[in-house]
Formats: C-alpha cells, structure tokens, sequence
C-alpha cells in the first residue's frame, strides 16, 4: 500500500472512531470533563503505529522540523498550557481517552472476562459496571483495522511503532 492511501484511509478509520466518539460524549454528557488543558493522561513514553505517525508528518511537517517536543514526562505534542498541537490529527488512542472503556479478556482456559474503567475525573455518575454495552467504548472493534493498515503499509511484519517524541527534528 503506497502512503498515500494509508493515509487516506487512516483518515477515513479515524472519521469513523470520531463519530462513535461523538455519540458516547453525547449520551454521557457532563460526566466527561476532558477538555483543552486536562493532560493527565498524555504521558510521555507513548508510541504509535508508523500509520498513525505518518498522518501527523504529513499534517505538521513544519511544527516537526521547527519545534522542539514539550518536556519529558508529558506528551511530546503538549503546549504549556496543556493542549495538544496536534489534536486534529491525533492518534487513535488519544481520540478515545475519558470515555468509559470495556474489553475482555480471556482466563483460564475458555473462560472470558469483562474490564471496565473511565479515567478517575470522569468517574461521577452510574457506576460503569452498571453502564449498557453501547455506554462504553469497546476495545477490540478499530485495533484490528489499523494493525491491518499498518501491515499493508509495511508490507507485513513485526508492526512498527514510533514514540511521538521521536518524530520531532530538534530535541527539547
């Protein structure tokens, strides 16, 4: 798959997951209090896929050769008022944060078992345990695809990852 179309089709997968995102924060309404400058969760340390990083090179180029990455410790892409200079081209994993998540996982043999959590300033209101399966953003559905784009792109593979901090061209 040649660039190009991974980045079209990134885009597209993206599109998708903002519109599911977009029903979750309507139905939960108040109870998510993420916005600009709630930036606890943007740590540093956080890699993503070449197909993710590629959408960011090609929506920033300058930022990425002029700027230098916040400081160590939060996310690399962090203004120091805590918002994020690439919040229209973030990755997956940055676009679903807040919202209460679900996955499962598989124990002993046969026997699956569900996990819910929602980061802690969104905890207020129906515990999520009690929360309907379309309340809660379900790991699992998107991941797959964008392992596949990823594979496509690189023409399979290990999958590679790159740390965001890495894609600047000057360091702090």
């Amino acid at each position: 798959m040649s660039p190009e179309t991974a980045l079209s089709e990134v885009l597209a997968l993206h599109e998708e997951v903002d519109a599911w995102v977009a029903e979750l924060v309507a139905l939960h309404g108040p109870r998510l209090r993420c916005g600009r400058g709630c930036a606890s969760c943007c740590q540093d340390e956080l890699t993503v896929l070449e197909v993710e990083a590629l959408r960011i090179r090609a929506a920033h180029a300058e930022l990425l050769a002029t700027a230098a990455p916040g400081p160590a410790g939060g996310c690399a892409f962090l203004d120091p008022q805590g918002g994020c200079r690439v919040y229209a081209d973030r990755p997956y994993v940055c676009r679903t944060q807040g919202l209460p998540l679900r996955w499962l996982e598989e124990h002993e043999g046969d026997e699956w078992v569900e996990y819910r959590d929602i980061c802690p300033l969104n905890e207020v209101g129906p515990p999520i345990e009690e929360l309907e399966l379309d309340a809660c953003w379900s790991l699992g559905i998107f991941e797959p695809r964008l392992a596949d784009l990823q594979e496509e792109l690189q023409g399979g593979g290990e999958p590679r990852r790159v740390a965001l901090r890495d894609l600047f061209g000057r360091r702090a």
